[in-house]
């Protein structure tokens, strides 16, 4: 576990190797999920994607926050909860 470890892809369909952990989410679950957002009039997020600390494993994590914002700011309300979920707000300077 960590930036230099070693990282794999993995689909639903094989599930996660033996050995190995979800860290991230994939291609196909950042495209649900902004499929869900993108339609949300309200939004109350509570938690990250996936380890979002490491640049390794931020991927599906910011691309909610990118999803959430732009949503946002058409008018959707957005509750963010959580101190895991604030403190992505703040890296990526969203708190706003």
């Amino acid at each position: 576990f960590g930036e230099d470890g070693e990282i794999r892809k993995a689909a639903k369909a094989e599930g996660i190797p033996e050995g190995f952990m979800g860290l991230d989410c994939g291609e196909e679950s950042m495209k649900a999920n902004s499929k869900m957002v993108s339609k949300a009039k309200t939004i109350i997020w509570n938690g990250p994607m996936g380890v979002f600390e490491m640049a390794s494993f931020e991927k599906g994590t910011k691309a909610l926050m990118d999803e959430v914002v732009k949503v946002t700011k058409k008018g959707a309300v957005t509750i963010i909860g959580g101190g895991d979920t604030a403190t992505c707000c703040k890296k990526w300077g969203t708190e706003e």
